[in-house]
C-alpha cells in the first residue's frame, strides 16, 4: 500500500514554522553572545583610565554632522566593535574641546584629520574656533597627517605646529558646483517632457531637468556666494598659518610651475608654500614629543582618543541639574512630510520636539539648529507654525544656522527672535518650484496612447501619460506663484519690512551668511554657542553658567539604549573587536543621488503635485 504524503499546506506551514523557529533561535543566540561578551569583558579587562599628562588625541571620524542619522542600535554595537564610525556629532567634538581645555589631565592637544570623511563650513569655523579656545588655555596644539585635503588641512592650520608625512601630500583646490544634468537624455532620448513653475530667475534647483547646463542666472549666483565663502577660507587659513592668503591662491592657480620646482613632490609643496612646518613621519613626530618631555604609556606616547574622552566626561556628569533648561531642536537634512528618521526634517517630528519643548516647564528657551537645504512647503509650514505658537507661549526661540539653512530651511528659520549665522552659511534661496514629468511622447515611441473622457476641465488634468493643456499650465502657475507671496509675505513680517523689499534679495537667489546679514536675512554673526547664550539672555537668565543645554530628540528605544551602553563601554568594545564578531552583526547601506531627488519630487498622498522649497547648493 503507497505511503500518504502531507499536502502542500502542510510543506508550506512546516517550511515557514522551521524558518520562523530558526530566526528566534539565531536572535536569542546573538543576544545571548553579546550578554557573555559583556560579562567577560567586565572581568577579564580593565577600563582604561585618564590619568595626567596625557595627549587628547582630537581624531574625527567620517562626516561631522549635527545628529547622528540612521539606526542607533547598528551604530551603538559599531562603536563596541571597534569599527570605524561613519558619523560624528559636532557637539561631541565642541564638548570635548571645551572640557579638555580645562582639565589638569589634558596637557596637550594632537589633531589627526585623516579620518575626516566630511564637513561643512561653518562646522569647520566652529571647530576651529574651539581649537582657538583650547589654545587660550596655554596647551601646545599638534597636527598630523598622512595626507590632507582642503576641509581635513583647515582644522590642521589652527594648531602651533603642522606635520606632514614625506610620503603624503596636501592637496588645496577651491571650491565647485558641478551638478549632473538630465534633460537630453529625459527630453530628447527618452521623450520625457518636463513641466518646471518657479519664482525667481535664480531658482535653480530643478534646471537640471529642464537645460543641459547651468543657466547664466545660476552660474553669476553661485559664484559669487561661493566666492566669499572661499575667501574666508584663504583668509582663515592664512591668518592661523602666518602667511598670506594671496600665496595660497597663487599656489593653487599655478600649482603646475610650484610643483615643478618641488620636484614633483606634494610634501614637499606643502612645506615650501609654509602650509606645514615639518616633514615627518608618524613615528618619527612621537619620538618628538617623546624627546620634548611628553610620558610613555609602554612603548609608545600617552594618549586618549576624543571619543573616549568624551565617554569619560559623561561619566563624570552629575546625574541631577536643577538648573533651567535651554532646549536644542536639531532640523537637520531634507524637509519632508510626516515622520522621518534621524538625519532628515519631518513636518510632524520636527514639530512634536518643538511642541515637547514648549510644554516643557524647565525649558525656558529653544535653539532651533538648522542645518537643511529645505523640501517640503507644507512640512516646512508646519514647523514654522509651530516656532510661533512656542514665542507666543514666551518662550523666545533663537535659530543657529549651521552649513546650510536655505529655501525651506530658511522658511522654518524665519520666526525665531533671532537669527543667528556663521559668516560661511549657505542661506537664502527664498524662492519656490514645481516639477511635473509627462510621458505621452516616451509612451509613443512604442505604440501606446492614453485617452479619455471627464467630467470636468481638471479631470485627469495632471495625469502624467498626457500632456499638461495651456489653462492647466496656468493654474499651477498660479498655485506656484501663490507659495511665492506667502513666503516673501510671511519673510517680510518677520523681518519687519515689506514684501517688495524681501523679494529684491529673494527671487530663489542663494546668499553666504555675511551676505545674507548685509541684506537683513539674519541677525548676527555665530555659532552654536553663541546662540545658545542669546537663548539664555532673551530667557533672563544670568551667567554663562546659569543654564544647562539639552537636546530634544526622539527618545531611544530599550534595545537601543541597551546597545548605546555597550558601545559606551571600553571593555565590552575591546572584547569584542578582540574576539571579531563585527561582521556578524553589521552590514552596508547606501543609496544614489539621483533617487534622492527624484523621492523630493514625488508628490504626497492625495495631492497632485508637490510645491518645494530646496536648494541644491552643497559644495
Amino acid at each position: 500500500m503507497a505511503e500518504s504524503r502531507p499536502g502542500p499546506i502542510y510543506r508550506f506551514f512546516r517550511g515557514l514554522w522551521r524558518t520562523l523557529d530558526f530566526s528566534r533561535r539565531l536572535v536569542m543566540n546573538i543576544i545571548f553572545l553579546i550578554i557573555v561578551i559583556f560579562i567577560l569583558a567586565l572581568f577579564s579587562r580593565e577600563a582604561p583610565k585618564l590619568v595626567g599628562d596625557t595627549t587628547l588625541v582630537l581624531d574625527p571620524q567620517g562626516v561631522v554632522v549635527e545628529q547622528f542619522t540612521g539606526d542607533a542600535a547598528e551604530r551603538a554595537l559599531a562603536k563596541a566593535m571597534g569599527q570605524e564610525s561613519r558619523e560624528t556629532q559636532l557637539r561631541d567634538l565642541l564638548r570635548v574641546l571645551d572640557r579638555a581645555a580645562t582639565d589638569d589631565r589634558v596637557k596637550r592637544l594632537l589633531i589627526r584629520p585623516d579620518h575626516l570623511a566630511g564637513i561643512g563650513f561653518e562646522h569647520l569655523r566652529e571647530l576651529g574656533r574651539a581649537i582657538q579656545r583650547f589654545k587660550e588655555s596655554g596647551k601646545p596644539v599638534i597636527a598630523y597627517a598622512d595626507n590632507m585635503e582642503q576641509r581635513q588641512f583647515y582644522l590642521a592650520a589652527f594648531a602651533d605646529k603642522v606635520y606632514l608625512n614625506p610620503a603624503g601630500a596636501l592637496f588645496l583646490e577651491g571650491l565647485s558646483s558641478y551638478r549632473t544634468y538630465y534633460r537630453e537624455a529625459l527630453q530628447d532620448k527618452l521623450g520625457v517632457k518636463v513641466h518646471l513653475f518657479r519664482v525667481g530667475e535664480f531658482k535653480s534647483a530643478a534646471e537640471p531637468y529642464i537645460l543641459d547646463g547651468p543657466s547664466p542666472e545660476a552660474s553669476e549666483a553661485t559664484l559669487f556666494w561661493m566666492g566669499d565663502i572661499w575667501q574666508r577660507y584663504l583668509d582663515d587659513v592664512a591668518a592661523a598659518r602666518g602667511i598670506e592668503a594671496e600665496s595660497i591662491q597663487d599656489s593653487i592657480d599655478h600649482m603646475g610651475e610650484h610643483l615643478d620646482q618641488a620636484d614633483g613632490n606634494l610634501a614637499q609643496l606643502a612645506l615650501d608654500a609654509g602650509l606645514v612646518d615639518e616633514l615627518v613621519t608618524a613615528e618619527e613626530l612621537q619620538e618628538k614629543l617623546l624627546a620634548d618631555g611628553a610620558p610613555r604609556d609602554g612603548d609608545d606616547l600617552r594618549t586618549i582618543d576624543s571619543n573616549t574622552y568624551l565617554g569619560f566626561i559623561k561619566a563624570e556628569t552629575l546625574p541631577f541639574d536643577t538648573r533651567p533648561k535651554v532646549a536644542v531642536v536639531v532640523a537637520q537634512g531634507e524637509i519632508r512630510g510626516g515622520k522621518q528618521p534621524r538625519g532628515m526634517v519631518g513636518g510632524e517630528t520636527t514639530s512634536d520636539l518643538v511642541r515637547q519643548a514648549r510644554e516643557d516647564d524647565a525649558v525656558k528657551a529653544v535653539v532651533l539648529r538648522v542645518d537643511s537645504p529645505g523640501g517640503e512647503v507644507f512640512a516646512s509650514e508646519q514647523i514654522r507654525h509651530q516656532i510661533e505658537l512656542t514665542r507666543a507661549a514666551g518662550k523666545p526661540v533663537v535659530v543657529s544656522m549651521a552649513n546650510v539653512a536655505a529655501s525651506g530651511g530658511y522658511w522654518i528659520s524665519m520666526n525665531a527672535d533671532k537669527i543667528i549665522a556663521d559668516e560661511s552659511t549657505i542661506t537664502g534661496s527664498i524662492g519656490i518650484f514645481g516639477l511635473f514629468f509627462t510621458g505621452q511622447d516616451t509612451l509613443a515611441k512604442v505604440g501606446v496612447h492614453a485617452a479619455g473622457v471627464g467630467t470636468t476641465a481638471m479631470a485627469g488634468a495632471l495625469d502624467p501619460r498626457r500632456d499638461i493643456a495651456p489653462e492647466t499650465a496656468a493654474v499651477v502657475q498660479r498655485i506656484i506663484d501663490r507659495g511665492y507671496r506667502d513666503f516673501i509675505g510671511k519673510v517680510a513680517a518677520a523681518r519687519d519690512t515689506t514684501p517688495e523689499a524681501i523679494d529684491e534679495v529673494a527671487r530663489g537667489r542663494v546668499w553666504s551668511g555675511a551676505q545674507a546679514k548685509e541684506r537683513g536675512l539674519i541677525d548676527q554673526f555665530g555659532g552654536l554657542r553663541e546662540a545658545l547664550a542669546t537663548a539664555a539672555e532673551l530667557a533672563g537668565i544670568e551667567g554663562e553658567h546659569g543654564y544647562r543645554t539639552e537636546y530634544v530628540e526622539k527618545p531611544l528605544t530599550p534595545f537601543e539604549q541597551f546597545a548605546q551602553n555597550l558601545g559606551s563601554n571600553a571593555r565590552v568594545a575591546s572584547t569584542m573587536v578582540q574576539l571579531g564578531v563585527a561582521p556578524m552583526l553589521l552590514g552596508d547601506q547606501g543609496m544614489a543621488q539621483l533617487q534622492k531627488d527624484l523621492a523630493l519630487l514625488q508628490p504626497p498622498k492625495g495631492q497632485p503635485f508637490r510645491s518645494v522649497v530646496h536648494c541644491f547648493c552643497s559644495l
